[in-house]
């Protein structure tokens, strides 16, 4: 009988025996200097700290583009400098997009490699790129994504919470009653939740994240990638008033959150929520009533809270 190791045809890497019982040599992959680029947008990953995060791919599109489409060109340039990389560069941020447009699109028509890039990451993830690629996918040109690093993606990769379902949500809103509305609309997602803020906001951001969406599972990512990377896990309660005693913070920071208890979730459907709602706010002020309704039907309160503030608006 023969041995295990005998039965096996060939470990993995090595060329697969063809008809005649010679092994074919895989063919090498080919060098990207050899291929040819054709025209079209490049939507190029660029690191979001650490340089060696960029891709051979990325830096070679970049070499040969007719033109660098940067959020901003000193950012961009420096970059480029970095990588020994001197292209022509142009600005498109969210207040001259409209009128950038007609220029790249033209540029587009002649055939050209555009290159669109963003400060840091990946394209169009809370940056102005989004109304090009949209304008340039009308039009009928090709649209080549060129992957890479991604804070979002980066920080859920390492968050330790559910991942087969996630919603980016960005920035919220500066204002408090504005930031509190939004994610009060959040509370029943059930989904990972992914933020990013800006450290003077943090504190304000994570009390409300607690007060409104309760002691979830939760992580703070800071200047990730970077030489500064501090990643703190805990619950929003625990993070919170971790972040109270210390000097606030500095740098990029993404803010990552599970999702509801699936006993959490208001069953609407139950009784009519809706209607119990609009009749106690005729009578009483948001807060009591929420109190009333929550304590007398067994729902969280926050999730009372959620619709009666939807209901008001």
């Amino acid at each position: 009988m023969k041995r295990a190791k005998d039965q096996v045809s060939g470990q993995i890497g090595e060329p697969e025996p063809n008809a005649q019982g010679s092994k074919r040599q895989p063919k090498p992959a080919p060098d990207p200097a050899e291929q040819t680029l054709g025209p079209g947008l490049y939507v190029v990953a660029t690191p979001i700290g650490n340089l060696g995060d960029m891709s051979p791919r990325a830096l070679d599109v970049l070499r040969r583009a007719d033109l660098v489409v940067a959020e901003d060109t000193r950012v961009t340039g420096k970059l480029l400098s970095i990588m020994g990389i001197k292209r022509p560069m142009i600005s498109y941020t969210e207040h001259n997009d409209q009128a950038r447009n007609p220029a790249l699109l033209a540029a587009l028509d002649k055939g050209q490699v555009v290159a669109l890039v963003s400060d840091a990451g990946t394209p169009l993830i809370s940056d102005p790129g989004q109304r090009l690629v949209a304008a340039a996918v009308q039009a009928g040109h090709k649209i080549v994504p060129v992957p890479g690093p991604s804070a979002v993606i980066a920080a859920l990769s390492v968050a330790g919470l559910p991942t087969d379902r996630f919603m980016f949500v960005g920035f919220l809103p500066a204002r408090p009653k504005a930031r509190r509305d939004e994610l009060a609309g959040l509370i029943n997602i059930p989904a990972t939740l992914i933020f990013y803020e800006a450290p003077h906001r943090l504190i304000e951001t994570l009390e409300d994240l607690n007060e409104l969406l309760g002691p979830r599972p939760a992580m703070v990512a800071r200047e990730l990638t970077k030489f500064y990377e501090e990643i703190r896990r805990g619950s929003l309660a625990e993070l919170s008033n971790a972040v109270k005693d210390q000097v606030p913070p500095r740098g990029e920071i993404v803010i990552v959150v599970a999702p509801p208890p699936k006993e959490g979730i208001v069953d609407h459907a139950s009784f009519d929520l809706d209607q119990v709602l609009k009749t106690a706010l005729d009578q009483y002020s948001l807060k009591d009533a929420v109190a009333a309704i929550a304590d007398a039907h067994g729902l969280n309160r926050r999730d009372v809270y959620a619709r009666a503030l939807t209901l008001k608006k």
